[in-house]
């Protein structure tokens, strides 16, 4: 019997080339998905999709629910009728390795302001009936987030418990006011997030439609400063003020002797599960509106979390409080049916971790680069994996394989050139070969491993405060060879697909076109 493997790439689309200083949902995504087509991939991960937080983090979002709207592609309004494009043209264009998040900010929001004082105008009117549906079918999250960020502008982006109280409680009749004072301003964050789902449904179906699924990601905590607490307090272990009473964190480890203080507002799973979970049932049924899969981030939480007392100055302080457990996702389910869920068990995972994803039967996670700091025990090693796993080579808090390589200790490099009978001379590639040729059902790379780049491309340094989520690629390096030495991995190793697939592929086949180019050699790829 055919066991269906599959394989894929970690990709965010800031990441992508183009104009404007940020990658967007414009033409380098959908050269992005004839470049995963090419090269035989089946899964493209990506990080969360909503708009970002300090340190321009998307796992600091104003909102569980909303689309980032930088990643919206100005051209494509253009095509609309919402902007000029000959306004675009030579302004802010950009080649950059880094996105300078701020000055993204001061040249497509304006922009996004012009399309909807245009589309006000009568601009655009094929999209209006669209509009008022989504409008209709969105309420339920966009009237609160809509309203939020027009109040946060109000008062210039300070948090929401600095309102006026009125505001920041959400007294009824303070709300009513502010709506029909803002109106206009809500009415403009409302079309973006349409501008937004409009656009990324495009990029999504152009990738289901060439076998290729989408991993999103569902972190489990969200931003105190959000709309989703906000317009929930209830559903937050908050004080009368509105102020967290304990907030996220984990306890001290080897590597960090006070522990990793988030500050994240912690969930009231009583008052969650007195709903009968409706606002995580919701926000679950939301986030596969957008994608196929969902990666949980810190999974660990919902069998417990570690609680700091809130003005705590460390995670030292803080003790284990028992999570929700599987209710949650047995609510989940009975409200939306089977949920495709890979779940991340990394760092200190406790046996009651493992019980309840192997009672919920999601696959866990595998990250090559902990592998080898000990002895053929150690389950990130390949020979230790299941079939319900998801192998990586790293992932986007990890440094770039080649990064890795280059400065871990000495012991460590001889374990791997030992366990992988090779040198290490190409490790990025022999990393990825070692992923695809497990057992693990799912084998994905950051798109960095694939370019073979150093560190200067890392995406993510946890515990840093800037100088993150910043990479972007250069349109020389996403080239053909490199999707041919892909797939041929990805032939070899039987993760393609099955030869009755939708398009007559037969991934055996090596005398079709395109099927014979050999592995590249080492050094083809330099970082830029």
């Amino acid at each position: 019997m055919y066991r269906l493997r599959r394989s894929g790439i970690i990709c965010h689309p800031t990441s992508f080339p183009g104009p404007h200083g940020i990658g967007d949902f414009g033409e380098a995504a959908f050269r992005f998905v004839e470049w995963m087509e090419r090269g035989a991939q089946s899964d493209w991960q990506i990080l969360p999709l909503g708009p970002v937080g300090p340190g321009n983090s998307p796992y600091a979002s104003p909102s569980a629910f909303a689309g980032n709207t930088l990643l919206i592609s100005l051209p494509w309004l253009a095509g609309d009728g919402l902007l000029d494009a000959e306004s675009l043209q030579g302004s802010n264009e950009s080649d950059s390795a880094r996105v300078d998040f701020d000055a993204v900010r001061a040249y497509k929001l304006p922009r996004l302001r012009e399309a909807f004082d245009r589309f006000r105008r009568g601009a655009g009117g094929h999209l209006r009936p669209e509009f008022e549906a989504y409008l209709s079918e969105n309420a339920a999250w966009l009237d609160d987030y809509a309203l939020f960020m027009a109040l946060k502008e109000e008062h210039g982006g300070a948090a929401w418990s600095a309102w006026p109280k009125e505001i920041a409680l959400r007294r009824p009749d303070a709300l009513d006011h502010a709506r029909q004072a803002l109106r206009d301003e809500v009415r403009r964050h409302q079309f973006s997030q349409f501008l937004f789902d409009r656009q990324w449904a495009e990029v999504r179906r152009y990738a289901n439609d060439r076998e290729i699924e989408i991993i999103g990601d569902l972190p489990i905590f969200v931003a105190y400063d959000s709309a989703d607490v906000w317009a929930h307090r209830d559903l937050f272990r908050l004080d009368q003020r509105g102020l967290p009473i304990a907030v996220a964190g984990v306890p001290p480890d080897a590597f960090t002797a006070h522990g990793q203080l988030w500050g994240n507002p912690l969930y009231d799973w009583d008052r969650i599960e007195e709903t009968g979970y409706g606002w995580w049932i919701d926000r679950v049924r939301a986030s596969l509106a957008r994608v196929d899969i969902l990666r949980i981030d810190h999974f660990r939480g919902f069998a417990a979390s570690w609680v700091v007392p809130a003005g705590a100055p460390t995670s030292a302080s803080g003790h284990w409080e028992a999570g929700p457990g599987r209710q949650i996702f047995d609510a989940i389910e009975r409200a939306l049916g089977a949920t495709p869920f890979i779940v991340e068990d990394l760092g200190l995972i406790t046996p009651d971790v493992t019980l309840l994803r192997e009672e919920l039967g999601f696959p866990g996670m595998k990250v090559l680069q902990f592998g080898f700091d000990s002895g053929p025990a150690n389950a990130y090693l390949p020979h230790n994996y299941t079939h319900d796993t998801v192998a990586y080579t790293g992932t986007h808090d990890n440094q770039t394989t080649i990064g890795w390589f280059r400065t871990v200790p000495a012991h460590v490099r001889s374990h791997v050139q030992r366990y992988l009978g090779r040198d290490g001379s190409d490790i990025a590639w022999d990393f990825i070969r070692l992923a695809l040729e497990s057992v693990a059902d799912r084998a994905i790379a950051p798109l960095q491993d694939v370019m073979r780049l150093d560190d200067d491309a890392r995406m993510n340094t946890p515990g840093s405060p800037v100088g993150n989520w910043a990479w972007r690629y250069a349109p020389h390096q996403l080239h053909e060879g490199l999707a041919d030495g892909m797939r041929e991995l990805t032939d070899t190793y039987g993760r393609a697909r099955p030869p009755e697939g939708p398009r007559g592929y037969d991934p055996f086949d090596y005398s079709a076109p395109g099927t014979t180019h050999p592995l590249l050699p080492r050094g083809a790829m330099k970082s830029t």
